[in-house]
């Protein structure tokens, strides 16, 4: 199981693991309940490529990241 600390969205942390080029248990700390319950169930099981080019760079608001750019930053960081 893998943790990363978040930077600048409202989730502080985010677990996961890497199976097979794939991702499984997700799940975050904090952050917005609906839209943190349903990103683990949308990328459960996804390859790792597939899921960089879905969630890489995706904004919240006036923010310059989210919670899902942050998993895609956190997979980068341990693949």
């Amino acid at each position: 199981m893998f943790e990363y600390k978040t930077q600048g969205v409202c989730a502080t942390k985010i677990r996961f693991d890497l199976k097979d080029d794939r991702i499984y248990s997700v799940s975050f700390e904090r952050g917005c309940n609906g839209n943190l319950k349903a990103i683990p169930i949308l990328v459960e099981g996804m390859e790792i490529e597939e899921l960089l080019s879905k969630l890489k760079g995706i904004k919240c608001g006036y923010k310059n990241t989210s919670c899902a750019d942050q998993l895609a930053r956190a997979v980068e960081s341990v693949r």
